[in-house]
């Protein structure tokens, strides 16, 4: 069971969210994987410490021309869709950040003058925190191109009974990667004007690649009802309000899980966990 925590803007709680999840479940017996794949900025490390079993680069392959066997025909640029290998008069240019490793232009080259390379974007890191099996991507400084290394990252699941993701903030390509396969999704938002903005552009995503998804409500007493009533009215699904608790903020800020230092939280998360596999994927299940 792949659950993916996703939120239209950064600073809703997300990883909070997806890191006590994961730490519940495991309490409660269950063999447990935590991917982070906000690979931009993981943070998810920072509540779970992991140990770091394994460290490897990640990458995808770009195309390298050899200038004594092309021809400058072109075919290589007309089927590039994203613009990354341009052909002038007299050499091919490669532009590595927009490549998009369909392998398109090495398959249409007559002379064979194409061939594909190793690129680094960033790095993985394996481990174990406890028994939850972890891994999160790390992109390199500059990189544009985050899905191969949130790709490698989903690859980390084993056979894990359940994969929480935590997903990059935002609607943008690296999410839709992330969310990609998942089997539910749980979008983290807060009770503000902004919250309810960006819910909405998150809730159009899921709706767009057809995934089960349903809301928890983070700082639920703080600021308007504009989410409720949205949800209410959209028939969406609530399945938590966690409220606005000056602890939870602090045992945050020193990176702490909620439920080990405010015990009183932990059936909030239990339960949280429970609606989503009795509840979300079981009436998913049904309707299908």
């Amino acid at each position: 069971m792949k659950i993916a925590i996703a939120s239209g803007k950064g600073g809703t709680g997300k990883t909070t969210v997806s890191a006590n999840i994961a730490w519940t479940a495991a309490s409660m017996g269950r063999r447990v994987a935590y991917l982070d794949c906000d690979v931009e900025e993981p943070n998810g490390h920072i509540f779970l410490n992991p140990h770091i079993t394994d460290s490897r680069d990640v990458g995808h392959l770009i195309p390298q021309v050899d200038p004594d066997k092309c021809t400058a025909c072109g075919k290589c640029s007309k089927i590039c869709a994203f613009n990354a290998i341009l052909c002038l008069a007299d050499e091919v240019l490669v532009t590595p950040e927009l490549c998009h490793s369909c392998g398109g232009c090495v398959r249409v080259c007559p002379e064979g003058a194409i061939q594909e390379v190793f690129r680094k974007a960033g790095r993985l890191d394996v481990g174990y925190s406890g028994q939850i099996r972890f891994a999160q991507g790390l992109l390199n400084i500059g990189e544009v191109m985050s899905p191969p290394v949130i790709k490698m990252v989903k690859e980390e699941g084993g056979d894990s009974e359940i994969v929480i993701i935590d997903a990059p903030p935002g609607t943008s390509c690296p999410v839709v990667e992330t969310l990609r396969d998942s089997d539910a999704v749980i979008l983290v938002t807060d009770a503000t004007p902004f919250g309810l903005n960006d819910l909405k552009l998150a809730i159009e995503v899921t709706r767009v690649m057809n995934l089960t998804f349903a809301v928890v409500v983070n700082r639920a007493d703080l600021g308007t009802r504009e989410v409720f009533n949205y949800c209410d009215t959209e028939g969406i699904q609530i399945l938590a309000e966690i409220p606005d608790d000056r602890r939870i903020a602090e045992a945050y800020s020193k990176g702490r899980m909620i439920v080990d230092t405010l015990p009183e939280y932990r059936p909030l998360f239990e339960k949280l966990l429970k609606s989503i596999e009795a509840d979300l994927l079981h009436n998913e299940r049904q309707n299908t």
